[in-house]
């Protein structure tokens, strides 16, 4: 009788804080077992000179997310989760997104029908929180919280989504009171209104535009009030998609000043700069909200991911066709650049452009990159350790990697359902050759072999890094803002 339903041996094992030798055993989906000898498997895999991995968490991605009237996004969950896979990633966090005037509930609700039968990997939901009633702030989203919903993002701008500073404090408190994490997306809603109207005015409306209609002092600003709100509150956040140095700035100030304020950054912000939207309409491709920046500024985002700056790396995977009626070319026209869905694919390229200009230059570590990509995201949402680890008892989430292959980005060998990538032509180094799901092969030697449906969804638990630091026991065991006494006195009337 064998012990282990598969062994992975000779591999190099890491972690975010360890790299081994180690042969790995599975069983009933789980890692079970991790040394040297052990006893044989049903299944062997060799992974002499391979790494052995924790599979990818990307915690900020969009499926087949509802879009306005005319917009559709291009991957749904099976494509998504499809070319999540293909890139070393097993779990992903897209959004259940609430329109103005509907039922959080209801959306979240819907984005289950989106998601059922169809993911090849692990998933849990974020929420969007564009309409905060009272309804929504005092039973629905509390409600949902302690269903395994645990984190909720705000956004700062686009007209239907945008919420005013009061609502993202009230927002901000419902987190901090029912342990769940606040996103927010930082961008100056009015100044990107204004430039906007100033640059049509002008004349000026192609692609590169929108990199001008949101300079840095946009970010900077709305990075600047999010951390002031996140202070009154006394509640953790997290800024997704960090693009500039001078909001890197400002959240460098934060941490100076003891505030718990994490910070996310993309590929794109690494990858890409503001030249490649100055392509005719070609730069709509690269459209994306904050936008990439110059190469100087690049470097500070990779001095971010070196000195801990950064939490996590996410693809913000947006998936819009460009040539396409619903995607990039609304109508079938080339539109002025404010009615370019934002937007950039990026789930199955994440993992391998960050490994290859990141841990082949040494810029990061491997341990770092383990911990920016896999353990830090599960950490986070509250999936660890189950998720985003290689350890006793975890999920067999592993990928393997050749750290040796070269492989030159073409859209035609991705897996998602986009017709082009902002890659395209890009070479690096380093691929996943394997990718197990609970101790499932879902992609193995170039091929897709996991099934539809093979996902599961995943309540999450309550994280501990969105602990406030300040807790009242005479409010009953709530969270409340570490405020002046006499406004700490309203604050726990009302919780009570």
């Amino acid at each position: 009788m064998n012990d282990f339903d598969t062994v992975i041996r000779h591999g190099t094992v890491a972690t975010a804080c360890d790299t081994m030798q180690a042969d790995i055993g599975i069983r009933d989906g789980r890692v079970v077992a991790i040394g040297l000898g052990l006893a044989r498997g049903r299944e062997e895999i060799d992974a002499t000179g391979l790494l052995v991995l924790p599979g990818g968490v990307d915690a900020h991605c969009h499926l087949d997310q509802p879009m306005g009237e005319g917009l559709r996004m291009a991957d749904d969950f099976l494509t998504g989760t499809r070319s999540a896979a293909c890139g070393g990633t097993t779990t992903v966090i897209p959004f259940a997104a609430q329109e103005k005037g509907q039922s959080l509930r209801a959306a979240v609700e819907d984005y289950h029908r989106r998601a059922e039968g169809k993911a090849l990997v692990d998933y849990a939901f974020h929420m969007i929180v564009t309409d905060p009633t009272r309804t929504v702030l005092h039973e629905e989203l509390p409600a949902l919280i302690e269903a395994g919903y645990t984190s909720f993002k705000i956004y700062m701008t686009y007209e239907d989504m945008r919420l005013d500073d009061r609502q993202i404090l009230q927002l901000l408190a419902v987190a901090r009171r029912h342990g769940a994490l606040a996103m927010i997306h930082a961008e100056n809603a009015d100044c990107i209104a204004w430039l906007t109207e100033t640059l049509e005015e002008a004349g000026h409306t192609a692609p590169k535009f929108h990199a001008t209609s949101r300079p840095m002092a946009v970010e900077r600003e709305a990075t600047h009030r999010a951390i002031a709100l996140s202070e009154v509150v006394d509640v953790p956040i997290l800024i997704v998609h960090v693009s500039g140095r001078e909001a890197i700035d400002q959240i460098r100030w934060a941490h100076a000043h003891g505030l718990r304020i994490y910070a996310e950054t993309c590929p794109q912000y690494l990858f890409l700069t503001a030249n490649d939207l100055d392509d005719g309409y070609e730069g709509a491709k690269c459209v994306c909200s904050p936008p990439p920046r110059d190469k100087a500024n690049q470097r500070v985002v990779w001095d971010g991911l070196a000195d801990g700056l950064f939490t996590i790396v996410s693809s913000d995977h947006a998936p819009f066709r460009f040539d396409d009626p619903q995607g990039k070319k609304p109508g079938g026209q080339e539109v002025p650049f404010q009615y370019i869905p934002n937007g950039i694919p990026g789930l199955e390229t994440r993992l391998p452009l960050l490994f290859s200009e990141g841990v082949l230059t040494g810029r990061i570590t491997l341990n770092q990159f383990v911990a920016l990509t896999a353990t830090n995201p599960a950490r986070l949402y509250g999936l660890h350790p189950r998720k985003g680890t290689i350890a006793v008892g975890a999920d067999a989430d592993i990928a393997i990697w050749d750290p040796h292959r070269e492989v030159t980005i073409e859209n035609r060998l991705l897996h998602h359902a986009v017709d082009y990538t902002p890659y395209e032509g890009m070479r690096v180094t380093g691929w996943p050759v394997t990718t197990l799901v609970r101790g499932q092969r879902v992609w193995d030697a170039g091929q897709v072999c996991g099934q539809p449906g093979q996902g599961r969804f995943l309540p999450c638990g309550k994280p501990e890094m969105a602990r406030p630091k300040v807790v009242d026991p005479a409010a009953g065991g709530h969270y409340v803002a570490n405020l002046p006494d006499a406004l700490r006195q309203l604050t726990r009337a009302r919780h009570e």
